[in-house]
């Protein structure tokens, strides 16, 4: 998923629905990915090269974190306060995935190519949502 892709997901004349729309796809992307790790752990810890327990334990996070989301994007006016933390952590989640990649032990190549990637989609979220949030708030 490209930052293309998503800008054009979130084009629309009303800032704040453009918002709203990043806010709920990263709501989906995130709770999907959680629910994959934590129902296909077992596979994809070999696929990536991470252990299946923490996989669980970050798909758990991870669906619970995309339900906060989600149910921000479902407000009609996501105030800006909740939605700075969600850009804030996804920064660091971006951050923190590149971070990993050094201090893994044994990422498979697949784990080489999949961490990045998501770090990028996750950090192209943070960078559209915070472009979205300064237009809705001159939206008033």
């Amino acid at each position: 998923m490209s930052a293309t892709l998503l800008a054009s997901i979130a084009r629309t004349a009303v800032p704040r629905t453009a918002l709203r729309r990043l806010l709920a796809l990263d709501a989906v992307v995130t709770g999907g990915n959680g629910l994959a790790y934590a129902v296909f752990g077992a596979p994809l810890g070999r696929l990536l090269g991470a252990g299946q327990g923490t996989l669980f334990e970050l798909g758990l996070f991870l669906t619970l974190y995309g339900a906060g989301v989600g149910l921000l994007a479902a407000r009609r006016r996501p105030p800006a306060g909740p939605v700075g933390f969600v850009i804030v952590a996804n920064c660091a989640w971006a951050a923190l995935s590149l971070v990993s990649l050094f201090l893994w032990d044994a990422p498979t190549t697949a784990g080489l190519v999949w961490i990045p990637a998501q770090a990028a989609v996750v950090g192209a979220f943070a960078v559209l949502q915070r472009s979205a949030l300064r237009s809705a708030s001159g939206d008033q």
